[in-house]
């Protein structure tokens, strides 16, 4: 089985950060994003990841191949016209069943009984409250009809959270052709959503695996929020400070310095950072950074970035200063 991982935007929601780097290697609650993707599919056999990359892709490649021992390939979209055009890019290296996982997602299932697999495809979805900002899936005699996005009402609640299973991936690559050939646009993108109903419409049967998380990593709410949820569900560590108090729960690098501070509860603390005379609470503190003499919660701070006399939400990039002190 094969995986294909699009990571090809350049992520204009969480700028600044994305400015120097791409969205998936942004750090939260210890790891970075692609390697709360990736983790998961450690333990399973999978033949090759396939990383559509684009914006500072060359970051991504770096480092996947210092961190995995996956057999892996690269391949670049450099036209943004969409989640399935991204997908048929790679289509000539694309034969049997394979998983789509986007990078903005986070999301815990068992993925192990995926090759005993018989459905022709699977959607991964989770129940939500208030559906209209989702793509939903509409199912009928357990088998998926019919997928909408963003939906006017509440009758369909099964949000497709940005997973995928596809059991003949070649069958795909020909419903995206059959896309391309027609022009078959949402909202002036290809979506991978239009290609499974093209599928669907062919025959092809389609069904739904619920996952019991889901967090999203694609704008700076939901990232502090996808943080706590982290925390609070034990991706967490302490060192031991310097006449400091830590609330948990936090996630402090063993390479952090922090003294004379409050730290917690819902903060992540990078390598080499150092925090003094300051109180931080929900918060990302990425590598390098220093921090004296702040008050900071609901805040993003970038890497090698100093802060200093700053009572202030914060979401700032790296190599920055901001020095309120005076």
């Amino acid at each position: 089985m094969k995986v294909i991982v699009p990571l090809a935007g350049s992520g204009t929601r969480m700028r600044p950060h994305t400015w120097s780097r791409p969205k998936p290697l942004l750090n939260v609650a210890g790891k970075t994003v692609l390697a709360h993707v990736l983790d998961p599919f450690t333990s399973l056999e999978i033949e090759e990841m396939i990383f559509i990359v684009g914006w500072l892709g060359d970051q991504i490649r770096e480092y996947v191949d210092a961190n995995y021992d996956f057999s892996t390939r690269y391949v670049v979209q450099e036209e943004l016209k969409g989640q399935a055009h991204a997908i048929y890019l790679a289509k000539e290296y694309l034969s049997g069943p394979c998983i789509i996982v986007f990078v903005d997602t986070l999301f815990e299932v068992d993925l192990s009984t995926l090759q005993q697999e018989t459905a022709d495809g699977m959607l991964f979805v989770k129940e939500v409250e208030d559906p209209r900002r989702f793509g939903v899936a509409v199912e009928a005699e357990g088998r998926v009809v019919r997928l909408i996005e963003k939906p006017d009402g509440f009758e369909h609640r099964n949000a497709v959270i940005g997973v995928y299973y596809i059991k003949d991936s070649a069958a795909l690559v020909d419903a995206i052709e059959y896309m391309l050939e027609h022009n078959i646009q949402t909202k002036g993108e290809f979506y991978l959503a239009d290609a499974f109903q093209v599928m669907i419409d062919r025959g092809a049967r389609f069904i739904t695996k619920s996952v019991s998380m889901w967090e999203d990593c694609g704008k700076p709410e939901t990232f502090l929020h996808t943080n706590r949820y982290l925390l609070e569900h034990g991706h967490t560590q302490e060192i031991e400070t310097k006449n400091s108090v830590l609330i948990p729960p936090v996630h402090i690098a063993k390479s952090a310095v922090i003294e004379n501070a409050i730290v917690g509860p819902y903060v992540t603390v990078c390598d080499r950072v150092h925090i003094t005379g300051s109180i931080v609470r929900d918060a990302i503190i990425d590598e390098g950074s220093i921090v004296e003499n702040a008050l900071l919660e609901y805040s993003m701070v970038g890497r090698d970035t100093t802060i200093r006399g700053s009572f202030r939400h914060l979401n700032i990039g790296d190599n920055s200063v901001m020095d309120l002190s005076q």
